[in-house]
């Protein structure tokens, strides 16, 4: 996947609207209104921007696949798409966060599953099951998997995922976005250390947020 312009191209249509509202408030010297989409649009750029990260080079580490807050930790069961017991991470991105995702752990992608849903505030505990999401399972190798769930949000109304099954990833890659405002959930094998704690800031691709020992 090669997604590595420094804007994500899904948010050149918000952005060249943005700029003709505006261009047409300045012609017809609209100046209150000109100012106000001004900054819309500067909020829409930066919103959408995709900057470079460097990978921590441990091949044991699980990387964070989104900026956000770590606003839960817990150990569950299993998801449908992945047995359990599963160490799990929620991450939660607000509006101002970099919403591009990527890749937690090197590996095959051998299961990705929509699910349509509502569109509850995305730091909920009930939006993991109600809300739209993403789920990609990720064969890790040694007969391990992982799985990373992509949740929309309240304003978050658009799940991009460039991944494709049976797509080889690279730990550090980005796979996908989410527009304005949502979760990522990263369910790791049981053996896994946890590396990050619940009001943690992390960034995606390169925060360890887990190990395998």
């Amino acid at each position: 996947m090669n997604h590595d312009s420094p804007i994500a191209a899904e948010g050149l249509p918000f952005i060249i609207s943005a700029v003709l509202i505006t261009s047409v408030c300045v012609y017809f010297q609209w100046t209150w209104a000109a100012v106000i989409f001004g900054l819309t649009t500067l909020w829409v750029v930066w919103f959408f921007r995709n900057p470079q990260r460097t990978t921590p080079a441990d091949p044991r580490a699980i990387i964070s696949p989104a900026d956000g807050r770590v606003i839960r930790i817990e150990t569950v069961d299993g998801h449908e798409l992945l047995p359990g017991p599963l160490k799990k991470v929620s991450i939660f991105m607000n509006v101002f966060s970099v919403h591009v995702n990527r890749i937690p752990f090197g590996g095959v992608i051998d299961e990705i599953r929509y699910y349509p849903g509502k569109f509850l505030t995305a730091n909920l505990d009930k939006a993991s099951e109600d809300n739209e999401r993403n789920a990609l399972r990720i064969d890790i190798g040694g007969g391990e998997k992982l799985l990373v769930i992509q949740i929309a949000g309240l304003v978050a109304r658009r799940i991009v995922c460039w991944a494709a099954k049976g797509m080889k990833v690279n730990k550090g890659e980005r796979f996908g976005l989410i527009r304005f405002g949502s979760r990522l959930e990263v369910f790791m094998p049981p053996r896994a250390q946890l590396r990050v704690q619940v009001g943690e800031k992390v960034r995606a691709g390169e925060t360890p947020i887990g190990e395998l020992p």
